[in-house]
């Protein structure tokens, strides 16, 4: 252990502990910006500096090992001089229009000026303008020159955790600045649109194209039959703004917002989560029986930032892939045919709307191959952060609000729809309904619950009715990437896996709450939703009712005919870089 005393205060941790984590572990708090524990330890904004004895110059905190004996100010003159001199600096390189800003209120930079009472900049103002400030304004996933603080941490996300490497520094000096790699435009690069850069960026550098408008427009729109549905994760997060625990921000207490809000209808993708492992699980154990599944596994669909991922970096993988739509993209295609039948209005009038916790879904649901002659199948598609904009823009207090049960007959849902929106929920709700497929019987539901938790890329095998079935479930592109590698170099073997780009899956998504602090919290809120599916009165999706009506009045039977043509999709029907642009 090593001794040493911060403010005064006498503290002991272990060798390699940062000065940083030494001052945590006492309750004090450094302030910082750029920093990320593990992946962006640079000290590029050089906020976390203090005053060591001894020292001539001041250190950073972050990255600076604490060693026997040190006495650490935190808060000396010389520090605090130095740390609002660099705030300031990067204030006058950065857009201060808070009240404009996205991130006002939720952002690292304006709490640190604020708590170092920064009224004036001292400096003058350095901000982009002409072609270095554009940015496209149609593609799920914009950047602000003037916004960005340099940072870094964008380009550590994408590069050591998703592997994807799209974000680059370019120039020099005072022309320094964080773009898209190659000089590449970012419609026409391989971009995954998982959001990670956006969530671990301490200010609105980055941020999803708003599509609040649209969806206000629609509501507005007589003609117009509004249709939302909800992920499974969003209901994991979205109460986090509002100071609503998680038992208390219920899919009933949301739908009760939306209704508020003035959408017509209000189902749950839980219902379509349900008639994807339908759809999926019969679709594995096809592939599975016939010998299709000797060489490659079946990747599962419903999360498009990795089939972004997959098409532009193994693109001769793209077959591998299951035909299923997403959840989200059954949906809509149901709304659109069953559900418009059962209204008896033309589909065209339905404006359907999602509510997601990623980015990706935005470019999904824009695919050509995601529409039918009533159009796309989904029309508008927020994020979490959007659905709370907008409840803040209506006044509307969730807390105050009696809970509503959500509409018929797309809201009802299964246990094994909820887990979902959680890493390892896809496979083993497919495992669930592919055992009852050939044995007849149901397993225990918790039967899989080993593909639930663990790292990032984890192996299970299981024996469903004498045969062996291998599976793997990764989080993460980075992970994927590992996985992907070891397929092509014959030192693994799978038949069915499971992939979602965001770490720790939806819950984690990029389109998700983003803490004020440096957490995780995709642990606790898929936590939620296991507790969800344990408290399920149904834990089969193939127990859902309302999935065997709309099988027994319209589709017929899993992979019929009309279920193939509205619930599948050639993925071949596209190709990277991104249509969308």
């Amino acid at each position: 252990m090593v001794n040493l005393t911060i403010d005064g205060v006498a503290v002991s941790v272990p060798e390699g502990t940062t000065i940083l984590e030494a001052a945590a572990s006492a309750n004090i708090f450094i302030p910082h910006l750029c920093y990320l524990k593990d992946l962006n330890e640079i000290a590029a904004c050089r906020v976390c500096c203090v005053d060591v004895e001894g020292e001539r110059a001041l250190v950073t905190a972050c990255n600076s090992p604490v060693v026997e004996g040190m006495v650490v100010r935190t808060n000396s003159p010389r520090a605090r001089k130095t740390r609002r001199i660099n705030v300031e600096m990067i204030l006058s390189q950065h857009d201060c229009k808070c009240a404009t800003c996205a991130r006002s209120g939720n952002c690292r930079l304006q709490a640190l000026a604020n708590d170092l009472n920064i009224l004036n900049i001292h400096y003058p103002t350095m901000l982009v303008e002409g072609e270095r400030a554009a940015w496209t304004n149609t593609f799920p996933l914009y950047h602000d020159h003037n916004k960005c603080i340099k940072c870094m941490r964008c380009i550590q996300i994408c590069d050591k955790v998703q592997t994807v490497n799209i974000w680059d520094v370019m120039g020099t000096g005072g022309r320094t600045r964080v773009d898209v790699s190659n000089n590449r435009m970012i419609k026409e690069s391989d971009c995954t649109l998982c959001g990670q850069c956006i969530t671990h960026c301490p200010v609105s550098g980055l941020r999803e194209r708003d599509d609040t408008q649209l969806v206000l427009e629609a509501l507005a729109d007589p003609e117009k039959i509004t249709v939302v549905q909800v992920a499974p994760a969003v209901r994991t997060a979205w109460g986090e703004y509002f100071g609503l625990a998680r038992e208390e921000a219920t899919m009933e207490r949301m739908a009760a917002c939306l209704k508020r809000m003035g959408f017509d209808y209000i189902f749950d993708t839980n219902f379509s989560a349900d008639l994807t492992i339908m759809e999926e699980a019969y679709e594995f154990l096809h592939r599975f029986q016939t010998g299709d599944l000797k060489r490659w596994p079946m990747f599962t669909s419903c999360c498009p930032g990795w089939v972004r991922f997959l098409k532009g970096q193994y693109p001769e993988l793209t077959d591998q892939l299951s035909t299923a739509k997403s959840p989200q993209q059954m949906f809509g295609s149901v709304a659109k045919s069953w559900f418009a039948q059962k209204l008896g209005v033309d589909p065209k009038k339905i404006c359907c709307v999602s509510i997601m916790p990623c980015l990706a879904k935005k470019a999904e649901c824009a695919l050509p191959t995601m529409r039918t002659e009533a159009g796309p199948d989904v029309d508008i598609v927020l994020t979490t952060r959007e659905l709370v904009r907008m409840l803040r823009s209506d006044h509307v207090e969730p807390k105050l609000l009696e809970e509503i049960p959500v509409d018929d007959p797309l809201g009802v849902h299964t246990g094994a729809g909820v887990i979902f929106g959680a890493t390892g929920g896809v496979m083993e709700a497919a495992l669930r309904t592919a055992v009852f497929a050939l044995t007849g019987s149901n397993p225990d539901p918790d039967a899989f619950a080993d593909v639930r938790t663990g790292p990032g890329l984890r192996e299970a095998e299981y024996e469903v009715n004498g045969v062996k079935v291998r599976c793997a479930v990764v989080s993460g592109l980075g992970n994927a990437r590992t996985l992907i590698e070891r397929l092509k170099a014959g030192k693994a073997h799978y038949d069915f896996v499971e992939v979602m780009a965001c770490p720790g899956g939806c819950v984690g998504g990029g389109g998700q709450p983003i803490p004020l602090e440096d957490e995780e919290l995709y642990g606790v809120r898929g936590q939620r939703l296991y507790t969800l599916d344990k408290e399920a009165p149904l834990r089969f999706s193939h127990e859902n009712p309302q999935v065997k009506v709309l099988y027994d009045e319209y589709l017929t039977a899993p992979n019929s005919r009309l279920a193939e043509e509205l619930l599948h999709t050639d993925h071949q029907g596209w190709q990277m870089p991104n249509q969308i642009g």
